[in-house]
């Protein structure tokens, strides 16, 4: 069994989560739900980065210690996750002791290799994003960090220790050329080897005078820098400074899922520290895009932000509508490579077109003619040819670009072929075939196409699973299917010799004859009341 590690970026937790970070998580959990049903150990880390400036001052708002702030945020922020139906295996929070101790004993390595050295930081710092700022980025930003512009950058004059990071160009570059998939998508590639090739200089890891984060082992009056402590989540969650043995397993990961602002982090100076350290490099990062927000009444595009009043909690999405409502928009409608946009108008329309008029009127037509016609029972299931739907397309490559597609993160590619090849045809079978007539005339050949019919939802509810994981687990129990769902029995099966059930039954609950409405349709111009 081959084993999976992926991770998300960890969330500052000044504040809950909002659905541009929610479209991160939604796209790293697609990955690791297809990654299991192909069969792989995955191990799927998420977590939040607590070791920040603005923690004790969010807490000292609230009149609280750090610490109980943090815990409950987490909690906050897990319960997000949980209602979106993500799958993670761990969250760690960075204030946790087996960050701590394991954080030590890293940047000890590293100070130990010769690569950490004291000096005079001078230069802008950003409150907001907790990062420095190099001169280039102050020149094009005019003074203010691009994604904070209502917080002018601040001088900061500080005795800290550094990282010999512009030591790692030539290594850095070397491992680009070598290993092409490294940075993706693509577009990222680009970026981060220009900004190596000209603008790496070594960086401040730590600060001083701060009692909230980790002492630095070598000089306690230092706190470690919370850029080079918050990506070392992706090894101290991996068992590094703690289970060797496990850390052996898992490490490295086969890809860290992250916004696109932080690509240089985590392909420049993630890369040397591990570099530094004597530890492998992960084999992946994706950098994925942001989503904006269209004004409803201007229809000006804008970017997320507090001070807009345009920030969208996914809570109230998903208690308006549904978990796989927001799964399905977010997943179908916004590239996940590039960026997207949202709007409650738009989301409403998405909704309805693919949710309530397609996937969910297909459910409840399939079980209502089942179970009108023939009780629920379709016995001789084994004796009709289930791929009659189809067309004679060919599935085999339909499900070799789907797992390329998957792979790269083309998830609304992904779901436009699944919609083009797999929910249109069954759309077009029921036209076609008409067994509500045949009901009338020819009950042999109406139970022939609800045999078709059935199979298709088999099948829609494996490609399905990893963006839809409910809708796919109502999909599968609707009949008296296998237990398993690995994405490899989408294949069709050949009557006689795969199809073990010879008499199907309408398992799934209904009222008066029918299954509840699934995706029961939504009105155009929601708002946001």
């Amino acid at each position: 069994m081959a084993r999976f590690f992926i991770t998300t970026a960890i969330d500052y937790p000044n504040s809950r989560p909002h659905i541009g970070t929610a479209f991160e998580k939604i796209g790293a959990d697609a990955q690791a739900r297809f990654r299991r049903m192909e069969g792989d150990q995955v191990f799927f880390l998420m977590g939040n980065d607590e070791n920040t400036i603005k923690v004790p001052q969010k807490a000292r708002e609230l009149g609280l210690e750090p610490k109980p702030y943090v815990d409950e945020m987490a909690r906050q922020f897990q319960d997000v996750w949980r209602a979106l139906d993500i799958s993670f295996d761990d969250f760690i929070q960075t204030s946790e002791p087996r960050h701590h101790a394991a954080c030590q004993r890293f940047i000890q390595a590293v100070f130990d290799a010769g690569d950490i050295y004291k000096s005079v930081y001078k230069g802008h710092y950003c409150n907001g994003c907790e990062t420095f700022k190099t001169d280039k980025e102050v020149e094009e930003s005019g003074g203010r960090c691009p994604n904070h512009p209502n917080a002018p950058l601040v001088w900061v004059e500080e005795d800290n220790f550094f990282f010999k990071l512009s030591a790692y160009r030539d290594r850095l570059l070397d491992h680009y050329a070598r290993n092409p998939d490294f940075i993706q998508p693509e577009s990222r590639k680009n970026e981060i080897v220009n900004l190596v090739e000209s603008e790496l200089k070594d960086v401040a890891i730590t600060r001083k005078g701060f009692e909230w984060g980790i002492k630095t082992p070598f000089d306690p009056s230092q706190t470690i820098y919370v850029w080079f402590d918050a990506l070392l989540n992706y090894i101290t969650a991996a068992g590094y400074g703690s289970d060797p043995d496990r850390f052996a397993q898992v490490w490295p990961a086969d890809v860290h899922v992250i916004g696109k602002d932080i690509t240089r982090f985590h392909c420049a100076l993630w890369p040397a520290m591990l570099m530094s350290a004597g530890l492998p490099l992960p084999r992946r990062v994706f950098g994925h895009g942001f989503v904006y927000r269209k004004n409803e009444a201007t229809g000006e595009i804008q970017k997320l932000s507090k001070s807009l009043g345009n920030v969208v909690d996914p809570m109230e999405l998903i208690e308006r509508f549904s978990s796989e409502a927001f799964r399905y928009y977010f997943l179908s409608q916004c590239p996940f490579g590039g960026d997207g946009e949202f709007s409650f108008e738009r989301f409403a329309e998405t909704y309805n077109s693919g949710l309530a008029n397609n996937l969910g009127n297909l459910y409840s037509r399939i079980l209502t003619m089942c179970l009108k016609y023939f009780g629920g029972v379709l016995d001789g299931a084994d004796a009709v040819d289930a791929r009659a739907w189809t067309k004679g397309a060919d599935f085999p490559a339909l499900m070799d670009e789907l797992r390329s597609l998957i792979g790269a993160f083309e998830y609304s590619a992904a779901l436009q072929r699944i919609g083009r090849e797999v929910v249109d045809p069954a759309n077009r079978y029921i036209q076609e075939t008409e067994p509500f007539k045949l009901a009338k005339t020819d009950l042999a050949a109406c139970k022939a196409v609800l045999v078709n019919l059935a199979e298709w939802l088999r099948v829609a509810a494996i490609l399905f699973k990893p963006f839809l994981p409910r809708t796919a687990l109502t999909f599968y129990q609707a009949f008296n299917f296998e237990e398993s769902q690995p994405w490899t029995e989408v294949s069709y099966r050949d009557a006689a010799a795969h199809r073990p059930i010879t008499v199907l039954r309408v398992t799934a609950p209904t009222t008066g004859g029918k299954p509840a409405p699934l995706f029961p349709k939504i009105e155009i111009g929601i708002g946001t009341g």
